[in-house]
């Protein structure tokens, strides 16, 4: 098994994925336990739908480069997300829901009605749980994922305090002199871009499982904000790393994999919580 990975290893689209699933992981897991803890989970999962309806257009008019429409629209459903979910007439939920639901079923209709191959079925399985193979992975996708995990991990580190204060007090941050608005604004922006750079490696309907699984594995075994910080992004490397690797050897889905071992780590973290009397 170790010989076949290590085989699989002198080829550069396989490296690639590797180098954008650890930088994807590290960037989506630090953006979970902020979103998990300001009840703003199934933002990862909307905008997700809000790229596969952005991606099929940009399949649909032929597009050679589709993150060229599919991270702009995203952005901007993100803000709009954000801003809607203020308003005291439709609250975040359900502006999530409206806005995810509506860009899912339009891209699947423009994907039926403006096919430009015969196997509809096939690429919106792929474009929803990700591509069987890890071949679409290029240079440049490396180059971006590297820069904007490093902006992510800078964020953390020159604004911990006043994101640590923001998740768990906004009012009190807003009185103090913090610009709230313009925090969740950036973290609306950054968690839009790391989906669009995720797609092609996990699929539009998984990705907000790196998003949740982390943060909520790493909430059963620790209490401190720093600690699960820590190891939401150690256990979203590592499921990452083995889901990949096992795809390699067993042929399954790069998603599908990822997802299964970020499920069983929150079983075996729930489990070690409940035996610690911290869960």
């Amino acid at each position: 098994m170790i010989a076949k990975i290590l085989e699989y290893l002198q080829y550069p689209f396989v490296r690639y994925a590797f180098m954008v699933g650890i930088m994807i992981s590290v960037a989506a897991a630090l953006l979970g336990v902020i979103l998990v803890l300001k009840r703003l989970s199934f933002i990862g999962d909307g905008l997700s739908h809000v790229a596969f309806g952005a991606m099929a257009v940009a399949a649909v008019t032929g597009l050679m480069n589709r993150t060229y429409i599919v991270l702009p629209v995203t952005v901007i459903c993100a803000i709009l997300i954000l801003k809607t979910g203020q308003s005291t007439r439709i609250k975040g939920d359900a502006a999530i829901a409206m806005i995810s639901v509506g860009a899912l079923a339009f891209g699947y209709l423009f994907m039926n009605v403006f096919s430009v191959t015969s196997n509809v079925s096939g690429d919106v399985c792929s474009t929803l749980f990700g591509a069987t193979s890890m071949l679409t992975l290029t240079k440049a996708d490396v180059i971006i994922c590297t820069v904007f995990s490093v902006l992510v991990v800078l964020f953390f580190l020159f604004f911990y305090n006043r994101i640590f204060a923001v998740t768990f007090d906004e009012d009190f941050s807003k009185a103090s002199g913090t610009d709230t608005e313009a925090f969740n604004l950036v973290i609306a922006v950054i968690i839009a871009v790391i989906i669009v750079l995720a797609m092609n490696l996990i699929g539009s309907l998984l990705i907000s499982a790196l998003v949740i699984f982390p943060a909520m594995s790493a909430m059963r075994v620790f209490s401190n904000f720093k600690s699960v910080t820590l190891f939401s992004a150690v256990i979203s490397v590592l499921c990452t790393l083995i889901g990949m690797a096992a795809s390699i050897v067993l042929g399954t889905p790069v998603g599908a994999t990822i997802v299964c071992f970020d499920v069983l780590a929150f079983l075996i973290c729930w489990i070690t919580g409940k035996l610690t009397g911290r869960s």
